[in-house]
């Protein structure tokens, strides 16, 4: 049952940033109340209402206000609209899909896209209660999910885009080059303070992270950290590219990035439990600080336009831009 609880905790969120309606306000009353329900651990309380309680997000995630060009989130199932409402995970829509937007827009400057990334749980939401075209998702469809999308008639279509990955960098001087994913939880935790707990020389480990508003800030956590707080002084930076930089001057500092940045020679790239990152590792699911990331669409109600903005991304031209912002392109 604890499985549902992303999707309802972001349909609550999704209707508190909502206009006040009144429909909304009686909605986000019962969707409080069937998250009590859920987190119940009272013998009785059984199957049935955990999928009340999912659909009820599904339902409030459908009413809610659209994102950023939109005072509306109705699906553009026909292609006569020109837009493209798109919903989902912070992971993709923090850059790469801004980026595959905008080069898509160059051979087609009539199409709008209405967009909102507020987490995978959101999109799904979205989409199954017909409020999107494409929910964009870092992690799979549930089960449960799934369930749902039969008893709405959704026949959910999933298209594998990439996947999105983190090296963990250090300086060149830095003697340490590999170290387990204990370690790096430890490091990235303040658990480990000084290098010689992680095979190093005797000195200070500095952090560098991504800052709080990001997705890869809680991305990593969730990946290497265990959903851990980042150790005390660590410093937050708007970037990959400042993590490096800021790496590539201090000999005992320590962050990540993309891999689009790890061929650089003033930082170096150290392997997990002696698996290199690399596009060819990530893709065989050897190295673990990676998530695929995929598009879902309603096949019965997919307009033409969305299928031609999701081919381009899965085409030569899309990968590259996948590549180019530090991802794994698709297999």
């Amino acid at each position: 049952m604890s499985n549902q609880l992303p999707l309802i905790n972001t349909a609550a969120a999704a209707i508190r940033g909502s206009k006040p309606l009144k429909r909304l306000a009686r909605l986000h009353d019962f969707l409080h109340r069937a998250k009590a329900a859920v987190l119940m651990k009272c013998a009785g309380i059984g199957r049935g209402l955990c999928s009340l309680a999912a659909f009820a997000a599904v339902l409030a995630l459908a009413s809610c206000s659209g994102g950023n060009d939109s005072a509306t989130n109705t699906a553009s199932s026909n292609s006569s609209s020109k837009k493209i409402v798109i919903r989902g995970s912070n992971t993709i829509g923090e850059e790469l899909a801004p980026n595959l937007i905008a080069d898509y827009k160059k051979d087609h400057p009539d199409m709008a896209f209405d967009t909102e990334y507020k987490g995978t749980a959101y999109g799904f939401g979205s989409l199954l209660g017909g409020a999107c075209d494409i929910a964009g998702a870092s992690k799979p469809i549930a089960k449960e999910q799934e369930e749902i999308a039969q008893e709405r008639k959704v026949q959910v279509k999933e298209y594998v885009l990439g996947s999105y990955a983190v090296a963990v960098i250090v300086n060149p001087a830095n003697t340490v080059a590999n170290l387990t994913t204990n370690q790096v939880a430890a490091l990235f935790t303040g658990t480990a303070q000084n290098w010689k707990d992680a095979g190093g020389a005797d000195a200070p480990v500095h952090l560098y992270a991504r800052d709080p508003i990001s997705g890869t800030h809680i991305g990593f956590k969730e990946l290497a950290m265990n959903n851990k707080a980042y150790g005390a002084g660590a410093q937050f930076l708007t970037s990959y590219q400042a993590i490096a930089d800021a790496v590539a001057k201090d000999p005992g500092g320590v962050g990540y990035c993309g891999l689009d940045l790890v061929k650089r020679s003033d930082i170096k790239a150290v392997a997990i439990d002696g698996v290199a990152p690399g596009v060819e590792t990530v893709n065989q699911q050897k190295y673990p600080y990676a998530r695929v990331l995929r598009l879902y669409t309603n096949e019965k109600k997919e307009a033409a336009e969305v299928k031609k903005f999701v081919d381009f991304a899965l085409s030569n031209r899309g990968q590259q831009i996948v590549a180019q912002m530090g991802y794994a392109p698709k297999p």
